[in-house]
């Protein structure tokens, strides 16, 4: 091995050995044995959770100013955790006993096994998209008779709606939640070897409260193509992205990106 390779070697041993403070920006699995967990003790790594975002529930009188009769409502598409508890909520405070024949589109199958909390599954129509909103159109092209419901967030890429409109489909688009960012005032910043975000609204939030922020050597991860783009549009470097064909997950990727740092 000549000198340059021997110091390339030693620079990517270096790089990694530093790799150890990661800041994830969601709340802390309950799971001790999930897989964030595993990965820390595998790497010996200092993990971090601190969600940036927060989730405020749009008021039902707001709801309701919105236009939705949930009687004419043949078929929900959820595309989060927080749809399927809004929707729910909204239906409790509404009085509103949901049809045993209601079809749910989801956006991926966790989505989907999440509705247990609130229904039989066995018992109901549940279809289940990939792991993207852009996953589940194909799905919803084979049921154009439905009346579509799409509770949502204020903040939202437009996917689903803009594919709905151009197809001539019924639907009804609900805003039920809204993202706003967390106060993370007392935080160092820049005491982190690598941040993960997981939504465009992480990023804002970034910058809502550290709006001097300097990248620096600070390695950033994102997952998701519209994080990764708000990412980028920030003037941030992005090094590590999910999901990939062989990083499914940000675990997997930041595990990956520490092996190809090793060689």
């Amino acid at each position: 091995m000549d000198m340059s390779q021997t110091a390339s070697v030693e620079l990517q041993e270096k790089e990694v050995s530093t790799l150890k403070k990661i800041l994830i920006s969601q709340p802390e699995p309950a799971n001790k044995n999930s897989p964030y967990h595993v990965l820390a003790e595998k790497y010996g790594l200092d993990l971090e959770f601190r969600p940036f975002i927060q989730v405020e529930q749009v008021p039902y009188k707001e709801f309701r100013k919105q236009g939705v009769d949930l009687k004419e409502v043949t078929a929900v598409i959820f595309t989060s955790r927080n749809a399927v508890d809004n929707f729910f909520r909204v239906c409790k405070d509404a009085k509103y006993e949901v049809p045993a024949d209601m079809k749910y589109f989801c956006v991926s199958e966790q989505t989907a096994t999440y509705l247990h909390k609130y229904i039989t599954v066995r018992k109901r129509k549940v279809f289940i998209g990939g792991r993207t909103a852009r996953d589940l159109l194909g799905v919803l092209e084979k049921h154009k008779n439905e009346n579509f419901l799409y509770p949502c967030s204020d903040i939202r890429t437009g996917v689903v709606s803009n594919f709905l409109a151009d197809k001539g489909f019924s639907y009804k688009e609900a805003v039920l939640y809204r993202t706003v960012s967390s106060d993370l005032s007392g935080m160092d910043i820049e005491g982190y070897d690598v941040i993960a975000f997981f939504s465009p609204s992480g990023v804002t939030s970034l910058f809502a409260n550290f709006p001097e922020y300097e990248q620096k050597e600070t390695k950033i991860a994102a997952f998701g193509p519209t994080t990764a783009s708000a990412v980028k549009e920030s003037g941030l470097i992005l090094e590590i992205e999910a999901p990939k064909p062989n990083a499914p997950s940000m675990t997997g990727a930041i595990e990956l990106y520490l092996k190809e740092l090793k060689g």
